[in-house]
């Protein structure tokens, strides 16, 4: 097991690149613990090299609708009628805390997310 620090782009293409070819070693062998020493490292040098930049609450919603699998029929449900979900979907209304928490608890989103910040593209 030949292990070492995790500095640049290069470095972290070739621990994934070898976390693949050991994907499938057997639990508690030598292969394993070399898995879970560079994924530990890969996951120190992504945290460090990406940052999520704040978005707004209805992209957070979006992202729910597109990604997550989630339906503005459901939003619709969760906030009570089809013209509020619309309203919020567009950036014509915004969310009440109210709407955060209803929200939060169907979805699982958590509430930081769907307060959100006021112009993301400032932030």
């Amino acid at each position: 097991m030949s292990i070492k620090p995790i500095c640049t782009d290069a470095d972290h293409a070739a621990a994934v690149a070898r976390m693949e070819q050991l994907w499938d070693a057997a639990p508690g062998s030598a292969a394993a613990a070399e898995l879970d020493a560079l994924a530990t490292l890969a996951d120190a040098y992504e945290a460090r090299q990406v940052t999520i930049p704040p978005a707004r609450p209805v992209e957070v919603l979006r992202y729910a609708i597109t990604e997550m699998g989630h339906t503005q029929a459901e939003l619709a449900a969760i906030l009570g009628s089809r013209s509020r979900a619309s309203e919020v979907l567009n950036g014509k209304r915004e969310l009440t805390v109210d709407m955060i928490r209803k929200i939060s608890a169907a979805w699982r989103i958590p509430a930081e997310l769907l307060i959100g910040v006021e112009d993301a593209a400032a932030a």
